[in-house]
């Protein structure tokens, strides 16, 4: 097996070297963090997944993909970084931790781009494209293939700037951001992927439709899991605060993947991944996706804990429903999930972060214990958004 790793990584050096030229990159800068050019040895990366219905050139998808996706054309969506984590790789590459950030939390918005100083914080991305947009036309330029990827990149240094400030002036060493589309052929290059919800539900709006418990999913069932956020079938209740659950959920998941390690040498996961590179995948100038591949595969053996951010309230601003936040609670969370102290064990019955065993054995020990059979997955209950989700156990959701 360890030689048929080796060959593997070969043949993924290979063609993500000649794949390299062809990845959507840009750069970006954190102007009020001096310490940026220092090797700190962890990593913080961003990963943004954007709504818009076309590819990173702006262009329409096949139409089988659009039918997969159950999301309207090319006309519907724009451009809002809908999906907001922010991965935390230690030094050690120990416990991985994903902060995820609600899309609709109310914040300042780094450029003020358009006028506008404050926003959904998924917003600053399409904001500054637009205005950026804006800008070429005034200066008399035609719209070509060069403008719409200047638009992109500033679009992307807002969207972080926005992210690093609200958290607490957090240092980003890297982003990936994804389509819709590259998120359905990272699900079909992996599938099938294990899930676990803790109702049936169906929604005719996603497409899902899924029976209570453990199952698992192909592509296009994948990403109605992470796009459910109704249930039109008379069943659970789910807002968008579920979505991002769902979300995490798949990343759970997806290290899981990583961690056989055929995955990463099998040809048609490689072809595949190489696809989704090429045209619905942008990362910063210096991201070394081989590298990362083999952090990934580390950091999988232990899995990836995840915190949502906390909600101080719900508002009405200028029209749109939005999430009212205390930055001081933010940034707090945000602090102890970095250095390690959020998910730190504790001897107390009352942890946050510790998931309650689906089958209702003791799980003191190990969470989501309680399965007698090897076989199956051990199982973590999560009933509400807000739960600490410890690695250890595949998390059942909502």
């Amino acid at each position: 097996m360890t030689t048929a790793l080796a060959v593997g990584v070969g043949i993924v050096a290979l063609v993500f070297r000649d794949l390299d030229e062809g990845i959507a990159r840009s750069e970006f800068e954190l102007p009020f963090i001096d310490d940026l050019d220092e090797d700190s040895g962890e990593q913080n990366i961003l990963i943004m997944g954007l709504d818009s219905r076309v590819d990173q050139n702006g262009k329409a998808l096949p139409d089988e993909i659009y039918h997969a996706l159950h999301a309207g054309d090319a006309s519907v969506g724009g451009y809002n970084a809908n999906v907001l984590i922010l991965l935390h790789i230690p030094e050690d590459r120990s416990q991985a931790v994903g902060i995820s950030i609600p899309r609709d939390d109310y914040v300042e918005i780094a450029g003020a781009p358009l006028g506008v100083t404050h926003a959904k914080i998924k917003e600053a991305y399409g904001l500054t494209l637009q205005a950026r947009l804006n800008e070429q036309v005034n200066q008399g330029r035609t719209s070509d293939a060069e403008g719409y990827q200047e638009a992109r990149a500033a679009a992307r240094q807002a969207q972080i700037e926005t992210i690093s400030r609200f958290l607490g002036d957090v240092r980003i060493d890297h982003f990936v951001e994804v389509t819709m589309a590259g998120f359905y052929y990272v699900a079909e290059a992996v599938a099938p992927i294990t899930v676990c919800v803790n109702e049936a539900t169906q929604d005719d709006h996603s497409g899902a439709n899924f029976t209570a418990g453990v199952q698992e999913l192909g592509p296009e069932e994948a990403l109605a899991f992470v796009r459910q956020r109704r249930d039109t079938a008379g069943g659970p209740f789910l807002t968008d605060l579920d979505r991002s659950r769902r979300q995490q959920a798949f990343i759970a998941a997806l290290a899981e993947k990583l961690r056989e390690q055929t995955t990463l040498i099998n040809p048609h996961t490689v072809m595949t991944l190489m696809e989704v590179t090429k045209n619905h995948v942008a990362m910063d100038s210096g991201f070394d996706v081989l590298s990362f591949l083999r952090t990934a595969h580390n950091v999988s053996r232990s899995g990836v804990s995840f915190v949502t951010l906390p909600i101080a309230g719900f508002d009405t601003i200028q029209g749109a429903s939005v999430n009212i936040v205390d930055l001081d609670e933010v940034r707090s969370v945000v602090a102890a999930a970095l250095d390690g102290t959020y998910f730190a064990p504790d001897d107390g019955a009352d942890d946050p972060g510790a998931p309650h065993d689906q089958s209702g054995a003791d799980n003191d020990d190990e969470p989501g214990a309680g399965s007698d059979d090897e076989d199956e997955p051990r199982v973590a209950v999560y009933e509400t958004w807000d739960e600490p989700m410890r690695a250890g156990a595949l998390p059942c959701v909502n």
